[in-house]
């Protein structure tokens, strides 16, 4: 038998996805969607998916055959909005990167933050450490790295002589390094909080080495044109791993495949949404950061480029409704 108290507290739940599906006016159109905002598209979805689970708890109690029956009309009218199956509009790329993925990231700033919080740890710890005990770096470092560090040079001098090879390597790289940084969140979490901490700390000993042997100015002018936009990426691709591991970890009232499904979704948008970044930083960074131009203009530049992402990545798409899944195929 189903207790009080636990009607009472889907109850509200209930009346919530009443409420959204009546707003839309027309339960048969797909135009009925454009009266919720993005964010309602997206709680529509998850009631549904919750009161779904509660309609199968309901007709396993005799007693509730009304509550049943209401729940399968309430259904069945959100199903028409959840999956109409009309023809998405024109556009949609373009709409996916000027509104859906600069949405998914204010909304989950959160964990893009905690992510860069990661990464500081592991840049501080590495940094202080290396200073302690110069040898210590040679553990994070290729020995040739190291060598050409001690030396006073710059191992991305090499980078001048074969721009357009190097430029395609580090974006396989920048791309690789983001997808396991965000695939590893379905081992909880471990995996990524273990990469951003790994690659924090080899900045750190990267930055104290170079300091120590007065490389910093070339150090930091050569990271400052794509680390602007390559660092940022790292960290969203980091926070998407966070929420795939809260999705997994913590389902809440959702059943935990629906859960990681909802913040797959969402943390695919992130991951998709910082492929053009990294595309440009690779450019960036086998173009223009190892060129004999003055210091000052590579840190303007990424200044420009750091400016433009957070305007991006602030402002876009507010106001506009978005489609909720990255630019695919519809289901």
């Amino acid at each position: 038998m189903i207790s009080s108290r636990w009607l009472r507290k889907r109850r509200s739940h209930w009346s919530r996805l009443e409420e959204l599906v009546t707003r839309t006016g027309s339960f048969d159109l797909p135009a009925g969607v454009s009266a919720l905002t993005h964010r309602e598209l997206q709680e529509l979805g998850l009631l549904y998916r919750q009161t779904a689970s509660d309609l199968a708890r309901v007709r396993d109690d005799p007693e509730s055959g009304s509550l049943a029956e209401h729940l399968n009309r309430l259904l069945g009218r959100a199903h028409n909005l959840v999956y109409s199956g009309g023809r998405r509009p024109r556009g949609g790329v373009l709409r996916f990167y000027m509104a859906t993925f600069p949405q998914a990231f204010r909304e989950t700033f959160s964990y893009t933050l905690a992510a860069f919080a990661i990464f500081l740890l592991g840049t501080v710890l590495g940094w202080l450490l290396t200073l302690r005990d110069p040898g210590f770096g040679r553990f994070f470092l290729n020995p040739a790295m190291a060598d050409t560090i001690e030396e006073r040079k710059m191992w991305t001098d090499s980078i001048v002589a074969v721009k357009p090879l190097a430029s395609s390597g580090i974006m396989t790289n920048n791309l690789t390094v983001c997808f396991l940084t965000f695939a590893a969140g379905i081992t909880a979490g471990v995996g990524t909080v273990l990469m951003l901490f790994e690659n924090g700390v080899l900045m750190g000993v990267i930055g104290a080495a170079c300091w120590q042997a007065g490389l910093s100015l070339r150090l930091w002018s050569f990271v400052a044109g794509h680390g602007a936009l390559e660092l940022p990426a790292i960290f969203i691709s980091g926070g998407a791993g966070l929420l795939l591991a809260r999705g997994l970890l913590f389902p809440g009232f959702l059943p935990r495949r629906d859960a990681l499904a909802e913040a797959g979704r969402k943390a695919v948008q992130l991951v998709l949404g910082i492929i053009p970044v990294l595309v440009l930083a690779g450019i960036i960074e086998g173009f223009l950061s190892p060129s004999p131009f003055p210091a000052y203009w590579k840190f303007l530049l990424g200044a420009a480029a750091g400016s433009l992402l957070t305007c991006y990545l602030t402002i876009a798409g507010r106001g506009q409704s978005a489609a909720a899944g990255p630019p695919a195929a519809a289901h």
